[in-house]
Order: structure tokens, then C-alpha cells, then sequence
């Protein structure tokens, strides 16, 4: 049985704040890992290109530490996603039991394994890459011009919010026990392999602080708490998508629907932790995901859910300087043809914090709720 916990949030109208502009780029702090720090001292300001990256991102794409040691200038991948292809293996594993029990965040952690370094991951060069006129960037890996994916982003989504107590977005997560690292340390424990079902310290938290500031501002709100991929990751998204359509058909009045995960960036034995400084607290990284039909995929209005992630990525983007990686652009689905404002939020990697990825969760909150201000109706 699905385990489901919905909240409609309801409260006052919040105040809307018209706020535009482009965020200067500034130097990545890189630390932890000695040849990392130096190979980075050594480069100074680096801006990211794609010249090593890959055309197509099929797996756990990351950090080569290599590329910083010989001087190239791709810093970080910094695309990753887990694909529903997990370990044969395991996936056979966990299906021989019907009720594999609870998976819990461990109590205990040896910290003499792999590396954890912070980054920050500011602006990237390449013809893929364009900037958004409200700040922040876009990564096109489709055969759409640049052109004319920045027209599309200077249009606002065919939808408005209503303040009237209905709920307006959806708040889900396909990869529910994504978790993170415990605490700020400079090695992890291999034996934690960053899925938990304690709600406390998987998705669900960062989902919570995200509903939290869209009550704050008045906007109704349902933050779904179902486990689409424990004990089975195979198949999450055609669990997830019947969860969506389920709620989407009980409550008509959701325009926006949000799938939060975490992204899994890694090199070797090292993990990164994509991380920003704000108002003194440190943030995860974040990185909206926008797909595009080829064809196949049978999701016409994708063009319209690009407009909802372009008005994000501007708010966010002017609101906390570095705080978002860009938009990646790019023939997927993800349960995104369900409707006109479906995106998917990666929050940090498996190098951040539990606190980190909170800390994220209440800054795309905040953008979120000034975002949606200017497409209310009065």
C-alpha cells in the first residue's frame, strides 16, 4: 500500500515582488580534495564549457578530476541523474521480498572512504549554452534553436494562480528516499548508498520546506509524500505519473506540478557538493530539468512547461546569485506531458547535506511564491 500524505495550504495573498536582472558570475570555491584546490588556485575564475562533455547524459555523469588537473576548462559534467537502469543485480533483490520493511538513514558512519568536495558552479560557456534575459542560463541539447528557446522564455505560462484557497501546485518526487550526507566532513561512508524512507531526511524534507513558504504566500498547495521507488526503482516514473493523475483529476485546480530529486555527481571515489553561500547559510546548488518531445514522447505542450522553468530559473537566478545550475533543455519526459507547468527540480548531489538540500528547498519556496505573484490573478 502507498503510504500518501497530502496538505492544502491555505493563507493570506502575499505581496508581489516584479524583480529582473543578471547575476554577475563569480569565481567557484573549490575545497577538500588537495589536488582539486590547487589545480583550482591555479585556474582562478574558470567559466564551464562543454567541449568534454557527452551528447547524451545516460547515467551518473560527473566531476572528472582529471580535466582540473591537466587544465582543461570543463570543471563539472554537472547533469548528472540516475536513469531507471539501477543495479540488476540489487533490483532483483529487493523484489524477492513483498514487504521489505523500512529503509532507515544510518545511525552510525565511518568516514575514511572516498573524498566530498565543494564547488560552486557558476556560468558555463559553449554554443549549447544561452542566457536567460532575467538571469541564469539554459543548456539546449536539442535541435531547437537558441533563438528561439529565448522568444519562448520572454513568454509567460498560458496558466495564472488563483489565491482562493484551491490547491495550485502539486509538490511530488519520483525518487521519494533520494537522501544526503549526514553533516559537513570531508570523506563519506560507502556503505550508505543515499536512499532512506525516513521522510525526515529524503525528499520529503526538502519537499516540506518548499511547501512551507507557498502556504506562507498564500498558495495552495498539495505536497505528496508517496514512495514511487522503494522497494522497486525500476518503474518509478509510470508510478509516480498514476499518482500525479490521480491527484490532478481530484483537484482540477492544480496548474503546476513539481518533482523534486537530488542529482548524483561524482568522479572516481570523490563526490561533489554543488554549494552557495546565502544570507550566511550554505544552499544546494539546483538545477531544473525541462524536457522536450522528439516526436515519440507524446507531450505537445512541452514549450509551455519550458516558459513555467524559464520564469523560475529568472526568479531564482536574480533572487540568490549561483543558486541554480542552468535549465537543462532536453528530449525527456518525465511525466511532463501531465501538464502546462511540470518540471523537475534536482536539489543538490548525494555530496550535500541534509541541511544544505533544507536550506534549498526554503530558497526555491521563496523564488517560487514571487514567480507565481506575477502571474496571479488580482
Amino acid at each position: 500500500m502507498r503510504r500518501r500524505r497530502r496538505r492544502v495550504r491555505r493563507k493570506a495573498a502575499a505581496v508581489c515582488l516584479c524583480t529582473l536582472a543578471i547575476p554577475a558570475a563569480v569565481s567557484a570555491a573549490v575545497k577538500t580534495v588537495p589536488h582539486i584546490a590547487e589545480a583550482a588556485e591555479k585556474l582562478g575564475s574558470v567559466t564551464v564549457g562543454l567541449e568534454n562533455e557527452p551528447d547524451k547524459y545516460t547515467g551518473e555523469m560527473g566531476f572528472n578530476a582529471d580535466f582540473i588537473a591537466d587544465d582543461n576548462d570543463c570543471i563539472s559534467e554537472g547533469f548528472g541523474w540516475e536513469e531507471e537502469a539501477e543495479d540488476a543485480e540489487a533490483e532483483q533483490n529487493e523484489e524477492k521480498s513483498s514487504d521489505p520493511g523500512a529503509k532507515p538513514y544510518p545511525d552510525n558512519w565511518t568516514e575514511d572512504d572516498g573524498s566530498i568536495y565543494r564547488t560552486t558552479y557558476e556560468r558555463y560557456s559553449g554554443d549549447k549554452f544561452f542566457g536567460l534575459d532575467g538571469g541564469g542560463q539554459v543548456r539546449n541539447e536539442t535541435d531547437i534553436s537558441n533563438g528561439k528557446l529565448l522568444e519562448e522564455s520572454r513568454l509567460l505560462p498560458e496558466f495564472t494562480i488563483e489565491k482562493n484557497g484551491e490547491p495550485q501546485v502539486l509538490i511530488m518526487h519520483t525518487h521519494t528516499t533520494e537522501s544526503f550526507e549526514p553533516y559537513e566532513r570531508e570523506q563519506y561512508d560507502d556503505t550508505f548508498n543515499y536512499r532512506t524512507t525516513d521522510p525526515s531526511k529524503n525528499m520529503v524534507m526538502v519537499g516540506d520546506r518548499i511547501a512551507e513558504q507557498l502556504e506562507k504566500g498564500g498558495i495552495g498547495c498539495i505536497h505528496d509524500s508517496t514512495i514511487h521507488d522503494y522497494p522497486s526503482y525500476n518503474g518509478s516514473y509510470d508510478r509516480s505519473a498514476e499518482t500525479v493523475k490521480s491527484i490532478l483529476a481530484e483537484y482540477p485546480s492544480i496548474k503546476i506540478v513539481l518533482d523534486i530529486h537530488r542529482d548524483a555527481i561524482a568522479s572516481g571515489d570523490s563526490l561533489v557538493q554543488p554549494v552557495v553561500t546565502v544570507d550566511g547559510k550554505d544552499a544546494a546548488q539546483v538545477m531544473i530539468i525541462s524536457g522536450c518531445d522528439d516526436g515519440t514522447m507524446d507531450m505537445p505542450n512541452y514549450m509551455k512547461n519550458f516558459r513555467f522553468s524559464s520564469l523560475l530559473q529568472q526568479q531564482m537566478s536574480f533572487d540568490y546569485s549561483n543558486f541554480t545550475r542552468p535549465i537543462l533543455f532536453d528530449y525527456r519526459n518525465y511525466n511532463q506531458n501531465l501538464t502546462t507547468g511540470s518540471i523537475l527540480i534536482e536539489v543538490g548531489s548525494h555530496g550535500n547535506t541534509l541541511e544544505q538540500a533544507g536550506n534549498a528547498g526554503e530558497l526555491i519556496g521563496k523564488s517560487l511564491v514571487r514567480a507565481l505573484d506575477k502571474i496571479t490573478e488580482e
